[in-house]
């Protein structure tokens, strides 16, 4: 049996703690909850870590938030040696929030990159310092430098960053929408999150499911660390926090 976890995240991704009761504990220990506000490995972006609190006040160390038999089964896995809460069970959750900021500020650095080189999307993987977008790009022409001096006048500009929510007919009306070159976003719902930049979506509007920044001058100065040359047709660039070093 599936369970279905409200995805709090989605609507706010920077709700740090709240409350929820455990719905469920499978065969491996893992706690599945009636509603979470820890992200769930999906689309490249790492799931949460954080912790659970009991009504007693002792503690379960969650070390991976996954999904389960469905995207909207959440299941959170505790740590080693960790207790196991009871079904019915009411929870305090609190996520690892500089990890999870660090994030949200990297994966919008990543929707920017994709504004920067509009080619199909062959890859990508979010982490807290170094990320990276696989681009199908014949001969990239691009220069490490260029493309961070474009990526900071979208930060500099500070656009706002939202979601809003399609029909899964309007997203096959526009499917220009979808930058992945092989992934699809999940249809069937009967609607498709978005994750929009600027006003009235005029700097970048696709599918995802992930963790933002509020504005894009919240992700802070970034610049590409390296572009790597992946197969005839492919181009990986690395994200990294910081000033571009001098050398």
């Amino acid at each position: 049996m599936a369970f279905s976890t409200e995805a709090v995240f989605r609507e706010d991704s920077y709700l740090r703690e709240t409350e929820a009761s455990v719905v469920g504990v499978n065969e491996r220990g893992g706690i599945i909850l009636d509603r979470t506000i820890f992200y769930a490995t999906s689309g490249g972006q790492p799931g949460d870590t954080g912790i659970l609190v009991r009504e007693d006040g002792s503690r379960i160390a969650v070390a991976a938030t996954i999904t389960g038999e469905s995207k909207d089964e959440i299941i959170h896995v505790p740590a080693l040696e960790q207790g196991v809460p009871e079904v019915g069970e009411r929870l305090r959750l609190a996520i690892d929030w500089p990890r999870r900021l660090l994030l949200m500020r990297m994966h919008a650095a990543c929707h920017l990159l994709t504004v920067v080189c509009p080619y199909p999307i062959t890859g990508a993987s979010v982490s807290e310092d170094d990320s990276r977008v696989d681009f199908d790009i014949p001969d990239a022409g691009f220069t490490r430098e260029d493309v961070t001096a474009r990526l900071m006048e979208l930060v500099r500009a500070n656009h706002p960053i939202y979601t809003s929510w399609i029909s899964d007919a309007e997203l096959a009306a526009n499917p220009t929408l979808v930058k992945s070159k092989n992934v699809r976003p999940p249809s069937g719902t009967g609607k498709i999150r978005l994750v929009c930049i600027g006003d009235n979506a005029s700097v970048d509007s696709q599918p995802c499911g992930g963790t933002h920044v509020a504005s894009t001058a919240e992700i802070g100065e970034i610049h590409i660390g390296k572009i790597e040359k992946k197969g005839r047709e492919n181009r990986r660039f690395r994200i990294r926090f910081g000033a571009m070093p001098a050398n």
